[in-house]
């Protein structure tokens, strides 16, 4: 069916370019154009309509080949949209500092990151005191596990501990309710903020603001209720759940759930004209040495993260998948292309008469050379946009974490690629085309 519909567009096609030779409105230049593809569409329609199976296995590899690599490059692009969309949630232009890198480096000992020491609050406040380069600044510390109960209702959750500009940091909408006030997180008020999972799951259709809950025992008033985010991508690979997440004020968090020893992180937003964050990051890293009263020849005993360092390692991952999918699919094509050029082999056999009576009638080099050539694309063509219409449907399944979308740039990608391995398989072929004595060519059978 799908071979009927391609041989269908080959014919209207044709038909189209055929019409426009028989009016007047087109300069002679292009005509010779016009007719080498109408002759290249005719032909090609008869290899198509001739042996159906033979061109089926043969444009098979071109499909399996375009498929596979457009395939590839289309769930990495949607997945690394997700991540990166995800990960700027997190705040855009800012940068973290705290005891541990985000990405090891394979130099350094790991003894030495365990050896250096926690941030502490009045590092916080220090920075807060004499950075100038930023737009705002929060300290957070998080635990996993916590439980959180309203009456009979229960549910284990995530607790993060924040000061006031946390909002400033990351993406903080309040559907319902408020955010703190800088009055609370000072005094250490006993407010939260919960996620949508935990008001469900504790309150279910009650309005939760000014309820009390109990988190791990303490009471709590809940004064705001976040949006729901759903499950992504990156809370996925985490297996963690963006909407069972609750917020307090860090000198509270500090104070009563602190029992071991605290490791929060320090954000801090970079200037919009601070590209690359890297007046901010010079600021923070001078800072960081002065208050721990590091030495000119010691080394940093901190970390200093952003969130490219993230984007670079998903970057890695997604290059070698990237990879294997064009190792994949330049298989599969080589096999197409051989195909394709047996194909055409075939056809120069068959009309080599043909041949002999259009050379005869003044049909130049090129002209038999292109004719084939073009023959050659389209077939290939016609197999790589089987294996596009493959992933365009692929992008039709519902996946939760992150959409799949088909580009422009991977739409058009598929056509380049379909037409070098038709220009790479039909050259031989034309080319050997192009060069029979018409003598000879006439008196074949």
């Amino acid at each position: 069916m799908l071979l009927s519909l391609f041989s269908l567009i080959l014919m209207e096609t044709a038909q189209f370019i055929f019409l426009l030779l028989s009016c007047n409105c087109i300069r002679p230049q292009f005509m010779k154009i016009l007719r080498q593809l109408y002759e290249s569409l005719r032909f090609a329609w008869q290899a198509l309509t001739e042996n159906i199976l033979r061109t089926t296995l043969s444009l098979l590899g071109v499909s399996v080949g375009i498929f596979s690599i457009i395939a590839v490059l289309t769930l990495v692009d949607s997945m690394n949209r997700s991540i990166t969309s995800e990960l700027e949630s997190f705040g855009k232009g800012v940068v973290y500092v705290g005891k541990w890198p985000w990405i090891f480096s394979n130099n350094y000992p790991w003894w030495k990151y365990l050896n250096r020491p926690n941030t502490r609050f009045s590092e916080y406040q220090y920075l807060q005191d004499n950075v100038e380069h930023r737009q705002a600044i929060a300290i957070m510390d998080r635990k996993g596990g916590v439980t959180f109960k309203n009456g009979s209702n229960s549910i284990d959750a995530n607790l993060i501990g924040c000061s006031f500009e946390y909002d400033k940091i990351q993406e903080m909408n309040v559907i319902k309710g408020r955010y703190f006030m800088q009055k609370e997180t000072e005094s250490g008020a006993s407010s939260i903020i919960i996620g949508s999972t935990i008001a469900e799951t504790l309150f279910g259709d009650t309005d939760p603001i000014d309820k009390e809950i109990k988190v791990n025992g303490v009471k709590f008033r809940v004064i705001g209720v976040l949006i729901k985010k759903g499950k992504d991508l990156l809370s996925s690979l985490g297996d963690d759940d963006p909407d069972a997440q609750a917020y307090i004020s860090y000198r509270t968090y500090a104070n009563i759930f602190q029992n071991d020893e605290p490791q929060p992180d320090i954000a801090l937003k970079a200037l919009a004209s601070d590209v690359g964050e890297v007046i901010l990051e010079g600021e923070i890293e001078g800072k960081m040495r002065n208050i721990r009263g590091l030495k000119p020849l010691d080394e940093d005993n901190f970390s200093i993260n952003r969130l490219d360092g993230a984007t670079k390692f998903f970057e890695g991952v997604f290059g070698v998948l990237t990879l294997a999918g064009w190792v994949i699919g330049l298989f599969s094509m080589l096999v197409g292309g051989f195909g394709i050029a047996n194909i055409m082999f075939v056809s120069v056999k068959e009309r080599t008469n043909i041949i002999g009576i259009q050379k005869s009638l003044g049909a130049k080099n090129y002209f038999i050379l292109a004719q084939f050539l073009f023959e050659a694309i389209f077939l290939s063509l016609l197999g790589g946009l089987v294996g596009l219409l493959l992933v365009y449907l692929i992008t039709f399944i519902p996946i939760p974490t992150f959409q799949i979308v088909l580009s422009m740039k991977n739409l058009t990608l598929g056509i380049g690629v379909s037409s070098v391995i038709g220009v790479l398989s039909g050259i031989i072929p034309a080319w050997s085309a192009a060069r029979m004595d018409p003598v000879i060519a006439i008196r074949s059978k």
